[in-house]
């Protein structure tokens, strides 16, 4: 195993984790008005918020990132790789947290929304205070497990030229005879990074049961 391809791939981690982390976060912000859309009484707004969840799901996120990388500049948008990777993974991160907000709701007893209101609570105070802390206790699993499916999703980026790891061991091994190897170091790199990330979610998640106890 050379040790160039080795460092190719240590230099890469932190584009796989910006690729994370930026389509994490748009996905969460877009999943916000999503998921109140979901839940509007309107049945126009909350049909369409369906819609645009299921679309987001239902197009395989690599066909996302080519249309979005390969697509927009047809429509004189141009993006680099980084950027059209963020985007296209944010969308579809987009419609799974909505979903797992949704979800994380739903299990808030109806009670809670009751008494809130019976206390003469507002709408964001009963949303902040008696809500949230309930529904994140329910959504944690949820959030960890998908985060760490997005970190091994970002490796589709490098189909569009982003240098996350995948792209790194790929480039090492078109180059190299023992190439091959470097795809097992990029496997072990994930590893390594979700498993602590796993624990620790579960540790939190055992923290909030306790203290809901």
């Amino acid at each position: 195993m050379n040790v160039q391809g080795l460092n190719a791939i240590l230099l890469a981690i932190p584009y796989t984790f910006l690729v994370t982390a930026g389509a994490f976060a748009l996905g969460f912000i877009l999943a916000i008005p999503l998921v109140f859309a979901r839940r509007t009484k309107i049945t126009p707004i909350r049909v369409t918020a369906q819609f645009v969840i299921d679309l987001a799901r239902g197009i395989p996120p690599i066909v996302w990132l080519l249309f979005i990388f390969f697509g927009l500049p047809a429509m004189h948008v141009l993006l680099d790789p980084l950027t059209a990777a963020i985007i296209g993974l944010g969308i579809v991160s987009s419609a799974y947290l909505a979903e797992i907000f949704r979800g994380g709701l739903l299990a808030v007893h109806r009670g809670q929304f009751e008494a809130s209101a019976a206390l003469g609570l507002g709408g964001w105070t009963t949303f902040t205070r008696i809500i949230s802390p309930q529904a994140l206790q329910s959504m944690l699993p949820g959030l960890t497990t998908y985060f760490i499916g997005l970190l091994k999703d970002s490796s589709i980026a490098s189909v569009i030229g982003v240098t996350e790891m995948v792209y790194a061991a790929t480039s090492y091994a078109r180059i190299s005879p023992d190439g091959i190897y470097m795809f097992f170091v990029a496997a072990a790199v994930y590893i390594a990074i979700s498993v602590p990330l796993g624990l620790a979610a579960r540790g939190m998640e055992n923290r909030m049961n306790r203290a809901a106890a």
